[in-house]
């Protein structure tokens, strides 16, 4: 969308201007072999969350807190990312971060213990929190903004392979093997990508690096890790209702502390100047709210298939395909539906779709046939898929300069604080519902179909956000079919 003056001031003479990777594909396809360990890792464990609670003597309604450590982790340390890639480079960072997430692999897999392996999801988390903001920011500095959706979609594309062999590899491995065995296979694949990183990832700093705002990080992070821990303690974790009270009131402190400091500090973590850019500020409230649900849907259809219908590992992991591949099809035009029809249109629309899908899954039952599930997943995996494709190109469209860093590392941070906070919530709605059915011997199924209907009320918060953006002209494709 043109604006009539910019936003964003231009870069100051001391910082040089976003560089131009000389391999700009082979750059495209190392930030998606990140993409690749990423979704790969979390596909496998989504399916594989009831094995591994048997193993470890837990209920499989409450195993959230396996993902919330890491999504919290992740967001916690996103802030700092951009700076340390700009002071230390983001060919060196981004090779740290991969070693880091291959160590936390290695870690979960040794693992005996739910304590032990929420550990170890930290470290992976450590690494995660670095390994696709840096990247992206890569992506972002290294290619023109009328570039950057494309980008990001042929990034996602190659990406689509670890959610491809993630459901079915590990209902295999669970099946046949140990639910251990769902981590090494990151080995191989991070070492790739340390070895890759190496010889494609271009190396860049600021000539003048800023200064880091360790108190504003301090304020910011604080703030997140009670929001999520309380949210995770309503789920049953061990903590009282009092406690929850008063890490929610002090986490809501903190991040109203962080602000207040942030517009009166010189240099503050995510500088004030950001939200004056209207699609941003859109764009990241609209991330935050649409993952509340949609970032619960990975941990609650694996449920779904195995603790209420009762399938095996390994076909819940082959109907999971369906997602899948209605994500990956839709990939291929979520660019020219975007530019056909503008993005406000596209993401109320859209949103409104993924909590009708949500919804729908509230309706599943054992004597459901086949072919109606599969076209369940598949529709869901299809909009939920334009649903981030359009979240996140218009959130970074309008950023340039030094501004690309920070306002990338925020987007990242929200992500995955949503997908934790969304998970927290499932955890807890779950723990509630099947508290209030517990004599009932479908408690499980009842409480996954309620918190299923649930999360589909919170997605639709997000097209109320969304009704703020402006109103983009349609750009109509060229008639030999390319974009105009």
């Amino acid at each position: 969308m043109p604006m009539s003056a910019p936003l964003i001031p231009p870069l100051a003479p001391g910082l040089p201007p976003a560089p131009m990777a000389p391999h700009k594909e082979r750059l495209l396809w190392l930030v998606a072999i990140a993409f690749f360990l990423q979704s790969l890792d979390a596909t496998i464990l989504n399916i594989a969350l009831p094995s591994m609670a048997k193993s470890l003597g837990q209920s499989p309604l409450k195993m959230q807190s396996v993902i919330v450590a890491y999504s919290l982790t992740t967001a916690m340390l996103i802030p700092a990312s951009g700076w340390i890639a700009d002071r230390f480079g983001t060919r060196r960072v981004f090779m740290w971060a991969i070693a880091l997430f291959v160590l936390g692999s290695v870690l979960c897999a040794l693992s005996h213990s739910l304590g032990f392996l929420i550990a170890a999801r930290v470290v992976q988390g450590v690494g995660g929190a670095m390994m696709l903001p840096v990247g992206r920011l890569a992506v972002l500095r290294s290619h023109p903004k009328g570039d950057f959706i494309r980008a990001m979609s042929f990034i996602a594309i190659p990406g689509q392979i670890g959610p491809l062999l993630g459901p079915t590899l590990g209902g295999w491995l669970v099946e046949v093997a140990t639910w251990n065995w769902i981590f090494w296979i990151n080995v191989p694949v991070g070492l790739f990508g340390v070895w890759a990183a190496r010889r494609w990832m271009p190396e860049t700093t600021w000539s003048v690096p800023r200064k880091f705002d360790g108190l504003g990080y301090a304020l910011l992070s604080f703030g997140m890790v009670a929001i999520s821990v309380a949210l995770d303690g309503m789920s049953g974790m061990g903590l009282g209702m009092a406690m929850v009270v008063v890490l929610m009131v002090f986490g809501l402190a903190s991040l109203a502390s962080y602000w207040m400091h942030a517009l009166r500090v010189p240099e503050p973590l995510f500088p004030p100047m950001l939200f004056r850019v209207r699609s941003l500020r859109v764009g990241l409230l609209g991330n935050l709210f649409a993952r509340f649900g949609t970032g619960a849907a990975p941990f609650l259809i694996p449920l779904l298939l195995q603790v209420g219908l009762g399938m095996p590992p390994m076909d819940a992991g082959m109907m999971m395909l369906a997602t899948v591949m209605g994500s990956m099809l839709v990939k291929r035009f979520a660019v020219q539906t975007v530019q056909y029809f503008g993005y406000r249109r596209v993401l109320q629309v859209n949103s409104v779709m993924v909590a009708l899908m949500l919804a729908s899954f509230a309706l599943t039952s054992a004597s459901q046939p086949p072919w109606m599930l599969l076209l369940q997943l598949f529709v869901f995996g299809g909009f939920n898929s334009m649903q981030f494709s359009a979240m996140n190109s218009v959130t970074l469209k309008d950023l340039d300069g030094e501004f690309a860093s920070s306002g990338n590392s925020l987007l990242s941070m929200v992500q995955m604080l949503a997908m934790g906070i969304g998970v927290a919530l499932a955890g807890a709605l779950l723990s509630g519902y099947a508290d209030r059915w517990i004599t009932d011997p479908d408690k499980s199924l009842r409480a996954i179909h309620a918190t299923f209907l649930t999360v589909a009320l919170m997605t639709l918060a997000a097209t109320l956000v969304f009704s703020q953006l402006d109103k983009d002209e349609p750009v109509k494709p060229a008639p030999d079919g390319g974009d105009a």
